[in-house]
């Protein structure tokens, strides 16, 4: 049994039967998002008990990702933190980073004294565990962490449960008009042009507070009712719920493209610089990826025809049914 600064070294099969987890993802939602799979596959090794102190499996992600934490099958609940930092480990103290390479995280969490660790190898904090690999996606990366212990993760199991919240605009068309750096950020005006072309459905306008002026430009632009700005109106889990049963998503690489993935809505994302080798949707479900070419292109680089062809063509079933 392999212990390195007085931390055992979590090894095949020792996560069977294990009382609780705390799992690190302390990023934002579409990181979170992409653990999915695996936190899916450790809450069925570790399963939850009943009563608010019971096993199982929890994750220590910022605070207002927690209502997500709690869509996640077979997860326990979500602990806070303090930047990296958890603020709660379970009695057992055991911990699996799903957070990154190292070695920040590696560190955090070893500050917390658990008795237990699994993570990615990260010289010279943590001289165990698989390599980390830049060349394969989120999804298959953290399911291959829990494969190295044992744990059979599948990197296609991306599902969250429904929330129990009321829809406000059922088989609503979805604009998610926000993203999180510039060169992410795809330009109004284009989405203006899809919002005209869109037919036989509401369009709706999302995004953070800070995307609220870009809405209702939008909005105005395209000659959409003012209510059709839901930008800085939805809490996360009504956020979900539009998602949940919508016809159809328009977005950048941001977490609502990981929510359409996760209800297996058909959804049209517009990447930027991030590599699609490792935040693409899967293949499997019904969405498409447009970037434009180039090592690290910006999204305002892809036309809105590329954008309107692929939504044209995932529109077209549910039209002619």
């Amino acid at each position: 049994m392999a212990v390195i600064d007085r931390v055992r070294v979590i090894e095949p099969g020792d996560l069977d039967g294990a009382q609780s987890v705390l799992a690190l993802r302390a990023a934002g939602m579409g990181d979170l998002l992409a653990a999915v799979p695996a936190l899916r596959a450790l809450a069925e090794v570790v399963p939850a008990g009943p009563g608010p102190h019971a096993p199982g499996v929890r994750v220590a992600a910022p605070r207002w990702l927690h209502p997500l934490v709690e869509l996640i099958p077979g997860v326990r609940g979500a602990v806070g933190v303090a930047g990296l930092t958890p603020n709660w480990l379970p009695a057992g103290r055991v911990v699996v980073n799903l957070h990154g390479s190292g070695p920040q995280s590696h560190a955090a969490l070893l500050a917390a004294q658990p008795t237990a660790m699994l993570a990615f190898r990260s010289e010279p904090v943590w001289q165990a565990g698989p390599k980390w690999s830049d060349a394969e996606s989120e999804r298959d990366r953290w399911c291959r962490l829990l494969h190295s212990v044992g744990v059979a993760g599948d990197p296609r199991r991306v599902e969250l449960l429904r929330p129990h919240v009321e829809c406000r605009v059922p088989e609503a068309l979805v604009l998610h008009v926000g993203a999180s750096d510039e060169a992410r950020r795809w330009p109004a005006d284009r989405y203006v042009e899809i919002a005209r072309a869109l037919r036989g459905g509401p369009v709706v306008l999302t995004g953070t507070a800070a995307d609220v002026p870009v809405a209702q430009w939008v909005a105005r632009e395209a000659g959409l009712h003012p209510r059709a700005v839901l930008a800085g109106r939805l809490s996360l889990t009504r956020l979900a719920a539009l998602v949940a049963q919508a016809r159809l998503v328009v977005s950048t690489d941001t977490g609502v493209a990981h929510l359409a993935s996760a209800y297996r809505i058909p959804s049209v994302v517009v990447f930027g610089p991030a590599s699609p080798t490792r935040w693409a949707p899967p293949a499997e479900g019904p969405h498409r990826v447009v970037r434009a070419a180039g090592d690290a292109p910006a999204a305002a680089q892809v036309p809105a025809q590329a954008v309107l062809d692929h939504v044209t063509d995932l529109l077209r079933p549910a039209a002619a049914a």
